[in-house]
């Protein structure tokens, strides 16, 4: 049962949130990592314990050699977390993060979310019975706007009011079938069981966990990630520099810089992460972005980065004869020259050393 003063901390939290209060001005963090959205509630951001789950994930990742870049609008946690940037927001319900969800996804550009949320539907009572199809219907906004991104699914965690608790458990006993359908419709959904990995021994306020309570669904969402393959790319950098047959250079990001429509190049090879490419499904990454095909492109059209999204301008094969070819345009990657600079562009395939790719 909470006390009065858990129920009035609650309660502020959950007013703050409704007016808007902002936190200060920040630069996003980024180290060129994949890109993951932490997304849900004040569990995400970490109340009582400032950046709260994503402490322990950051140290598990870091520590086996991922680089992931945590992504979102708000910002908090200890130095000990490398990078602060998340998309938690406390007091916020379902509905309200379907209201902005669009909006975050685009400045985002999520590889991975991880979805926590549900929790201050049940705090507030609002519609209960309906916060299952609230919750779906979020899922499939975020899949639409981040189609080529895997969507983590918690069950939320127990809370210590037995009625809310109560709650909690026929809400949570609905996200399987949840997931399931979104599978069977050929989404990139998975379901994590955050419920049975904590118990209200692991709460601080009978909301919030205690720091050994964030450390257990950090745990939790390391194994999930690590379940699925490319949701947190590779350990050690990840990838494999693509040389060109031609010249011997890397197809490189010039400058390090994935904006929207950068062209790639050659460069001598050096195997930092801007010479990285991940084949993941189709697609080919490097700096959380996608290899692209311009729409409408024709021979001697530029190759382009650009944020992923999965269509089959950003779906590439690779050739027995070294090509990398695109689905789209079915024309070949091609350095456009064999000096340092040279620009990667797509012309008509015929296998001439200028198109021709090796991994290492």
């Amino acid at each position: 049962m909470h006390t009065r003063r858990q129920l009035v901390a609650v309660a502020l939290t959950a007013a703050l949130a409704v007016v808007g209060v902002a936190a200060p001005a920040h630069a996003a963090e980024s180290n060129g990592g994949t890109r993951v959205m932490p997304l849900g509630d004040s569990i995400t951001e970490g109340t009582q314990i400032p950046g709260g789950y994503r402490i322990g994930l950051w140290q598990r990742l870091a520590g086996a050699g991922y680089r992931v870049d945590l992504v979102g609008s708000q910002y908090n946690g200890p130095a000990a977390l490398g990078d602060h940037d998340h998309e938690g927001h406390p007091g916020w319900r379902i509905d309200q993060i379907d209201s902005a969800i669009s909006g975050w996804l685009t400045a985002g550009r999520p590889r991975t979310v991880l979805l926590h949320i549900g929790t201050n539907d049940i705090l507030q009572n609002v519609d209960v019975p309906g916060a299952p199809n609230r919750l779906s219907a979020l899922i499939d906004r975020i899949t639409a706007g981040a189609p080529s991104a895997d969507v983590f699914v918690a069950t939320i965690i127990p809370l210590a009011n037995q009625g809310q608790e109560a709650a909690a458990r026929t809400f949570n006993a609905a996200i399987p079938g949840i997931v399931r359908a979104k599978v069977n419709a050929g989404k990139r959904v998975h379901l994590v069981d955050m419920h049975a990995a904590l118990t209200t021994a692991d709460l601080i306020d009978g909301v919030h966990p205690t720091a050994g309570g964030y450390d257990k669904m950090a745990a939790t969402w390391y194994a999930a990630l690590r379940a699925v393959p490319g949701t947190v790319g590779e350990p050690g950098g990840g990838g494999q520099t693509l040389v060109n047959a031609a010249s011997g250079r890397c197809l490189d990001v010039p400058n390090g810089n994935p904006a929207d429509g950068t062209q790639p190049i050659v460069w001598d090879c050096g195997g930092a992460a801007n010479q990285r490419w991940t084949a993941d499904g189709q697609t080919l990454r490097a700096l959380g972005t996608c290899l692209d095909s311009p729409t409408g492109a024709a021979s001697g059209a530029k190759a382009q980065l650009w944020a992923c999204h999965g269509g089959t301008n950003q779906q590439w094969s690779f050739g027995a004869d070294g090509t990398i070819r695109g689905s789209r345009s079915g024309l070949c990657l091609e350095a456009g020259g064999t000096a340092n600079g040279s620009p990667a562009v797509l012309r008509t395939c015929t296998a001439a050393a200028g198109q021709r790719w090796s991994r290492g």
